[in-house]
């Protein structure tokens, strides 16, 4: 079996085909996979650290302003580059018997070449709002893997579309608590608080992080914070954390990125972070109480839906980013501090999130559509 797999730029749309990945290599041991990205993006980190090759195509995502001389070059790409000699190159080398996408920009070239040579295609959508790559592929693929079954009101083609979850890596399914809290050193007695702002970071979650560190770390030595701040920002958060003198807190830890995520978040007992819906699916895998902030700077504000899927059903509390600057991040994360009652029910209640075993269904349709 020959599977090739494409989507990148962010952790978002790498993380669940590294966990498909996973998922083939499973059932069948020997079988040959490989990764398609662009130049720049996290997969050039995230995929060789799994040992898989990776091929690179030309593509851009879209920004704001719309007329914009980066947005002309998107538009020619998205045109010109699923027939260019380095998309097709790949397809004719490697020889998919499927080729499976995340959605996002980087999988679009490959993705609409696949689907020109009759190779069979899939696409897996984790966010309640299908992206504007998930909306222009649609039609050109034999499946469309939702995680939200809100997603099908976005997509038009609804016979074609199967209902499975988000897929995690086995990590994820395998750690408790108490193992991963006396694998990484922590004491029962400390208030473990993890945060991050998504694999590039945010300058807005950073920020707020300093205050954090003030209002909150300064002052209970009991808690335990360990902050990413997406590899980006991390000499500018560093230069801040040391103008404001609170380099010798030693309850206090900054990293660049988490690469042992699974046993990080495992262990804590508060998490703080983005929206996006692979993150939300682990959170509700390891039954965790968190407190998102929403990227006000996504496609049709996705993020802000997923959050609010949790947050109504009170999985989760939710702190908008305009927010931020007033204190309302410092003021939940000592609400839930003060009252673990509330983080015992948050427990319960994201629980309720926790999908069946999207690997395997993913799994079976592969097969399906394989034949």
């Amino acid at each position: 079996m020959r599977v090739l797999l494409t989507g990148g730029g962010t952790a978002g749309h790498i993380n669940p085909l590294l966990a498909i990945a996973d998922t083939v290599k499973w059932n069948v041991p020997n079988a040959e996979i490989a990764f398609v990205g662009v130049k720049g993006g996290r997969e050039e980190d995230l995929v060789p650290r799994e040992g898989y090759p990776l091929y690179y195509v030309d593509s851009v995502g879209y920004s704001r302003p719309i007329l914009s001389p980066k947005n002309i070059r998107a538009a020619w790409l998205t045109l010109t580059s699923p027939y260019s000699k380095k998309t097709c190159s790949i397809l004719k080398e490697f020889r998919p018997d499927i080729v499976i996408g995340t959605g996002g920009y980087v999988c679009q070239p490959i993705i609409s070449a696949a689907a020109r040579m009759g190779i069979p295609c899939a696409l897996h959508e984790s966010n309640a709002l299908p992206g504007r790559a998930v909306k222009l592929l649609q039609s050109k693929v034999d499946r469309v893997w939702i995680n939200f079954e809100q997603s099908r009101e976005h997509l038009k083609k609804k016979t074609e579309i199967l209902t499975v979850g988000n897929p995690l890596r086995a990590d994820y399914r395998a750690v408790n608590k108490q193992e991963a809290r006396k694998k990484l050193g922590i004491p029962d007695d400390r208030f473990f608080i993890l945060c991050f702002g998504g694999s590039v970071g945010a300058e807005a979650v950073n920020a707020a992080m300093l205050s954090v560190m003030q209002r909150v770390c300064a002052r209970h030595p009991d808690v335990l914070l360990l902050h990413a701040t997406g590899k980006q920002k991390y000499q500018d958060m560093a230069e801040r954390v040391k103008a404001l003198g609170l380099q010798n807190l030693d309850n206090c830890t900054v990293k660049e990125y988490i690469y042992d995520m699974p046993q990080q978040m495992a262990a804590a007992d508060l998490v703080i972070s983005r929206a996006g819906a692979m993150t939300l699916s682990e959170l509700a895998q390891l039954k965790k109480p968190c407190v998102l902030i929403p990227s006000p700077h996504v496609t049709d504000n996705h993020q802000y839906v997923n959050a609010k899927v949790l947050t109504d059903a009170g999985a989760a509390l939710l702190v908008e980013e305009e927010n931020l600057p007033a204190g309302a991040l410092e003021d939940a994360v000592l609400e839930l501090y003060r009252n673990r009652s509330a983080l015992v029910q948050m427990e319960e209640r994201i629980a309720t999130f926790a999908g069946a075993d999207a690997n395997q269904k993913i799994w079976n349709d592969i097969l399906t559509l394989i034949k």
